[in-house]
């Protein structure tokens, strides 16, 4: 299967595209850092390439989606992990964040669908977008508005790509508390938060039930990406959701 990843420099993305790659497919794996995606097509294999691509910019997307279809000799998959998920308060949060925020998680995702169905029709391909549960299955979580809103707008976003375009499966993976792997691969999610409102907030979250007190391995994360891009060409699977497993009790 060619599948293109794209947010594949770091976090989740860079895990789902070495990991892919490792269970057989032919990646290409697309984001804005070119020396940290190349260092991860190296350790997914010969097989993969590491294409630029910023995703708020739609020329940029073109470019890298055209890349993709030219040296796969075509696209099978699509798989979309970039996210961005500022902490602050709403009353804190300036315009300038708002964008940011929509830029990557829901605007960068239509720029690079747009380009990529074409590719997708003539496969009868597969789209999948990673979602949170923080957005979709859950109360909103205080200091997170900007995250949580964005994320439920791609969740939107996902159901009209699907309303327009019946000839191309579109997944919503919506996941749970997820560490990422390690190295580059770590989530850089939380690397810009302001360590003193995240100790505010923590106890917050934990009294509302919103953290789960344990993370999906990350492997079984990717196994779970791999299954649905392998999916008959008849299966329809709108909504997957991956949630850790609630921690062994001692006894």
């Amino acid at each position: 299967m060619r599948t293109v990843v794209v947010g594949a420099s770091s976090g989740l993305g860079r895990c789902i595209g070495i990991g892919l790659a490792r269970r057989g497919e032919r990646v290409a794996l697309l984001a804005r850092r070119l020396e940290r995606l190349e260092n991860a097509a190296r350790e997914a294999g010969e097989d993969a390439v590491a294409i630029h691509c910023d995703v708020i910019d739609a020329d940029s997307c073109r470019k890298a989606i055209g890349a993709a279809a030219s040296k796969l000799g075509g696209i099978d998959a699509l798989v979309y992990a970039p996210a961005i998920g500022p902490l602050a308060r709403l009353v804190d949060l300036d315009a300038d964040t708002w964008r940011r925020a929509f830029d990557t998680n829901v605007i960068g995702a239509a720029l690079v669908t747009a380009a990529a169905i074409p590719h997708l029709s003539a496969a009868a391909g597969r789209a999948l977008y990673l979602s949170s549960v923080s957005a979709s299955a859950t109360a909103p979580w205080p200091g997170l508005g900007a995250y949580v809103v964005s994320k439920a707008a791609l969740d939107k976003l996902v159901e009209a790509w699907r309303a327009e375009h019946a000839d191309v499966a579109f997944t919503r993976l919506v996941v749970g508390d997820t560490g990422g792997g390690t190295g580059e691969s770590q989530t850089e999610f939380t690397a810009s938060w302001d360590p003193k409102l995240g100790a505010a907030l923590g106890p917050i979250w934990m009294q509302r039930g919103l953290l789960a007190g344990a993370l999906i391995d990350v492997d079984d994360l990717v196994d779970v990406v791999h299954a649905i891009l392998r999916a008959g060409a008849t299966a329809s699977l709108p909504s997957v959701t991956v949630v850790p497993r609630a921690p062994r009790v001692q006894r």
